[in-house]
């Protein structure tokens, strides 16, 4: 049994996060240095027992020392820029990150990680096949998935193979690789207006009303059927759920949305919506999809204004989870003739 006056600060520290666990308290170590959590573990690995005297004591001293702390302030740029949020301009929050990066004192891959999708597309195409593996390798899945599955398939085939040749590459190259990465992406023509004109046009016409979207699109055909093919594919709708969600995924989006508007999309679904019922249904338990059975029947009559907000509440659910990552959308899709590619494969429910 180890004696109070005997421990070092490390294992004073390693107590209280034993403690903390004990507890079940959700801690994360990750923003320590590697060589901190390492010398933690350690520590905690050779502790043994230590009595209840020298817990309470160990306990009494840390709460003594956060007693004492006025203010504490993020370490790094980064950290600071996720504290002010929207307090300060976009314009200059980016500019920031960039010059950061740029410069070595910031984490080149937080910059990588909001380059767009078009950026980072460019750069697995240019840069050598061993860069863009790594580059995929330390990118958030999401934005991964949906920038491999853009490229060249011979591209993209010896990029995936070069990729299980990358677990070997140490922090100091994985450092250097990024900010490389980061100086190519900078010597590109940085755009005025965020994203492109299909991802724009996509965005708005996902949540205009139905009428207003197919008389666009179809006005499109006529005008550039190319740029009118590609606006389709970028929009996600409640028709589009069966092409482009995982049927694994339904029980989690269904939780995701408040009851009784799911009833109302369900219920009012009516011509090309009326397949996307069957989907839902067909991929929940027996249980739950006779009971919301139960419930549109109840529900009786709803008005087409009525389930075409509903739907755009359940979009809506699926986009905010997607965007979080907790569920990725089949890619867009494909017209007559053309096939259907997965950009992503959905995480297990």
């Amino acid at each position: 049994m180890i004696d109070g006056a005997d421990l070092t600060s490390r294992q004073k520290a390693a107590v209280i996060v034993r403690l903390l666990l004990a507890e079940g308290e959700d801690i994360s170590l990750e923003a320590l240095p590697v060589e901190l959590q390492g010398a933690l573990a350690d520590e905690m690995s050779g502790m043994g027992l230590i009595d209840r005297t020298t817990r309470d004591s160990v306990i009494a001293e840390f709460c003594d020392r956060l007693d004492a702390v006025g203010l504490t302030f993020p370490q790094g740029l980064d950290g600071t820029l996720d504290l002010l949020g929207a307090r300060i301009s976009r314009d200059a929050s980016d500019r920031l990150r960039r010059l950061a990066a740029l410069s070595g004192r910031g984490d080149p891959w937080e910059r990588i990680a909001t380059l767009p999708v078009a950026t980072l597309v460019h750069l697995a195409e240019t840069e050598a096949q061993e860069i863009a593996a790594v580059m995929f390798a330390r990118l958030p899945v999401t934005k991964a998935a949906e920038s491999f599955g853009r490229l060249d398939p011979g591209r993209a085939r010896r990029i995936a193979y070069a990729m299980s040749l990358t677990g070997g590459i140490e922090a100091p190259a994985l450092r250097r690789i990024g900010q490389a990465l980061v100086h190519a992406a900078e010597a590109l023509p940085q755009p005025v207006l965020d994203g492109g004109p299909v991802e724009k046009v996509g965005a708005i016409l996902n949540f205009s009303p139905a009428a207003t979207r197919d008389t666009v699109l179809d006005g499109l055909d006529e005008d550039d059927h190319d740029f009118a093919r590609s606006v389709r594919k970028a929009i996600f709708t409640w028709a589009n759920i069966p092409l482009r969600i995982d049927p694994r995924d339904v029980p989690r989006i269904t939780r995701a949305v408040d009851q009784p508007v799911l009833v109302r999309a369900l219920a009012g679904a009516r011509g090309a919506d009326e397949p996307t019922v069957g989907f839902l249904l067909g991929a929940l338990g027996s249980r739950m999809a006779d009971s919301l059975r139960e419930e549109m029947e109840t529900a009786g009559k709803v008005s087409a204004a009525d389930a075409e907000a509903a739907m755009s509440e359940v979009v809506a659910a699926i986009r905010a989870m997607e965007a979080a990552g907790d569920l990725f959308l089949i890619a867009g899709e494909a017209e007559e003739g053309e096939e259907i590619t997965i950009s992503a494969v959905s995480q297990p429910g």
